[in-house]
């Protein structure tokens, strides 16, 4: 049997790509050939996916420090993790960050430098700022902007949240207090204004402007195309003709929940099974579902919980020989020896 592992990192414990070797590890026991595959949905960790690092460069931090950050330039298409230049986790959480002055600066500077070496395609996953500044930072740091309209510039995000409402939504993530909520939604109107008069753009009305704390906005005003994450991985990896090519998908993720179908891993496999008639079954670190919104989604089947089968403790501790025992299990159930 032809199996495809398509999964997601099980966050804080294994990466995707592990997760995916002891799917296939299994696969190998029983004797199937596997597909590993390894996927994220455009935010924190899709640079690994699609290839992993091969530039350092020393850019301007969050929060003004310099850090040394790694990004992927190869065949003209460069790759750009926004978290790993401006990023929460560079200022060590949010009871450490200063939300009013986090900047995108050091963001906008990784883009400068691919345009720099020529880069003909510009690729900048979203997620995991530290910053709510409309993407101003970034903008002021590439020297001569119309450059990028000669590139195939797109920017991959997983939320909805409209420019103005970016604070509001996630302002108290990274530290904002109220009252520089406000002040943060007041900077953001003003930003609507300033990209109207100097870009010819609305980004008030962009959905997904908001993303990384408007920094989407900006990026559009830019010429930015901004794209599901999911989206974009699934077309760069050619997830459909792997579907296409699988005789059974495996899928999971850590913690699978109705947000798993609102952009993520999970929730685009499936969809992409569906629409091949190809069986699916998902392996996750837990579930929780809302007994509501149980109608509106659909359940992988066999969906295996690492927690229910092993414990909690074992589940978190040895989770990839959870992971390959469990995936030993599924496959027993569908193909029994």
């Amino acid at each position: 049997m032809r199996v495809l592992a398509a999964v997601d990192k099980f966050k804080g414990t294994a990466s995707a790509a592990d997760v995916a070797k002891a799917i296939g590890h299994a696969c190998w026991e029983l004797g199937h050939d596997c597909d590993e595959l390894a996927l994220a949905d455009g935010g924190e960790g899709t640079l690994d996916i699609l290839g992993g690092a091969n530039r350092e460069s020393v850019v301007t931090g969050p929060l003004g420090d310099l850090v040394k950050t790694q990004w992927r330039f190869h065949n003209g298409t460069a790759v750009i993790e926004m978290a790993r230049a401006s990023g929460l986790s560079l200022v060590g959480g949010p009871t450490k960050n200063d939300a009013v002055s986090a900047s995108t600066t050091g963001t906008g500077e990784l883009i400068d430098k691919a345009l720099d070496l020529g880069a003909e395609r510009i690729i900048v996953c979203l997620g995991g700022s530290a910053t709510t500044d409309g993407g101003l930072g970034a903008v002021r740091a590439i020297h001569a902007p119309a450059r990028l309209k000669a590139v195939e510039f797109l920017v991959a995000c997983d939320v909805t949240t409209r420019f103005v409402d970016a604070a509001k939504v996630f302002g108290p993530q990274k530290g904002a207090t109220p009252s520089q909520v406000r002040l943060l939604t007041g900077r953001l109107e003003r930003l609507v204004q300033m990209y109207r008069e100097n870009c010819g753009v609305d980004v008030s009305q962009i959905e997904g402007g908001g993303a990384a704390g408007g920094l989407a906005g900006g990026l559009v005003a830019l010429g930015g195309k901004l794209i599901p994450g999911f989206d974009m991985v699934a077309d760069e990896l050619n997830l459909t003709d792997r579907i296409k090519n699988a005789d059974f998908v495996i899928t999971g993720e850590g913690q699978l929940d109705h947000t798993s179908y609102e952009g993520k891993v999970v929730g685009g496999v499936i969809d992409n099974c569906q629409h091949f008639n190809t069986p699916v079954a998902a392996i996750v670190g837990s579930y929780e579902f809302d007994t509501e919104l149980d109608n509106e989604f659909i359940r992988p089947k066999p969906l295996i919980s690492l927690t229910e089968m092993y414990g909690h403790e074992k589940a978190m501790n040895e989770p990839l020989w959870c992971i390959e025992h469990a995936a030993l299990e599924l496959l027993r159930q569908i193909s029994p020896q």
